[in-house]
């Protein structure tokens, strides 16, 4: 029989390999069209955490190319993105195998992760939650399919896709205060699955987190106007970019266009009533002038009540 440990330097070997292939690639990535084009779009940039604030991230890194450049080549950007914001924790929606595996190699002296991929395979895309491993400790964790079993691997009424939703109860190791990171990614398509997967997060953070200050990070795939959205904000979760007293905003979703990105926003951090954001940003700065993703980053500095 194979041991986990085996399994486990086969799988930091394959990290390594894909860490230095995109690390070698970056120079080179000029020649594939992914940087900049005379963008359109405000220059928001990282902002200093205040001491005794929580920044919590999100960031939908994109499974496949962006503007033809392949995700195995962009995950040295993406580590170097997400330790550029340096969160306390991350949500990561489109996250597939051979990326997480490449961040693990990458982050995995500030990073400890928990997540389940959502279909079993090697492409399979994760809802992962990283955390910064030296300040928490992880209390308890979980994953579950948005779907009628959501304790098995299943699609979800009429989704296009399997779902997964990622859970973190996370303790501050220096002081004990505790918190939930809530992650996922609705479904782009099916109409029932968009309509009953807020119903499913919002019985968990009801439950489960009842008590407990609360920060969820998701790309819903759907605009603040859309009954999604409404549905997220109606069982007491509210939209950080919109309460935090420092707040600068941009669509969240720019489809590798500068000039003719789409200026929708599909990312969103929203919390309950014992969080309390001061900073909100939608980082549309990238690194080394290029394309991360087709999403922004986006990012809330906050304060537990």
């Amino acid at each position: 029989m194979i041991s986990n440990v085996f399994y486990s330097k086969v799988r930091m070997a394959v990290a390594a390999v894909l860490c230095a292939v995109s690390i070698v690639a970056t120079p080179l990535m000029s020649f594939w069209g992914d940087a900049y084009k005379s963008g359109t779009f405000p220059e928001i940039d990282v902002t200093e955490c205040e001491e005794g604030c929580v920044r919590v991230m999100s960031f939908n890194v994109r499974a496949y190319d962006v503007n033809k450049v392949p995700n195995e080549l962009r995950n040295n950007l993406v580590a170097d993105e997400i330790l550029k914001i340096l969160p306390d924790s991350l949500g990561v929606q489109e996250l597939r195998v051979p990326g997480y595996l490449s961040l693990l190699a990458r982050l995995s002296a500030f990073y400890s992760s928990v997540g389940a991929d959502r279909d079993g395979n090697f492409i399979s895309e994760r809802s992962t939650i990283f955390y910064l491993k030296g300040k928490y400790k992880l209390v308890d964790s979980g994953t579950f399919w948005l779907s009628e079993t959501p304790g098995e691997k299943s699609f979800g009424w009429d989704a296009a896709c399997r779902r997964v939703c990622t859970w973190a109860i996370l303790e501050n190791k220096g002081n004990g205060e505790r918190y939930a990171h809530v992650n996922t990614h609705f479904d782009h398509m099916g109409e029932e699955a968009r309509a009953n997967s807020p119903k499913l997060v919002s019985k968990l953070v009801k439950g489960k987190f009842k008590g407990l200050p609360v920060v969820f990070t998701a790309d819903i795939n759907a605009t603040p106007d859309s009954n999604v959205y409404g549905a997220m904000t109606s069982f007491g979760l509210r939209d950080a970019s919109l309460i935090a007293p420092d707040s600068l905003t941009y669509g969240t979703f720019h489809d590798g266009d500068a000039v003719n990105n789409t200026d929708e926003t599909l990312d969103y951090i929203l919390v309950n009533d014992k969080v309390s954001p001061l900073v909100f940003r939608t980082v549309t700065v990238g690194v080394y002038g290029r394309y991360v993703s087709d999403h922004f980053p986006i990012y809330a500095d906050v304060k537990f009540n």
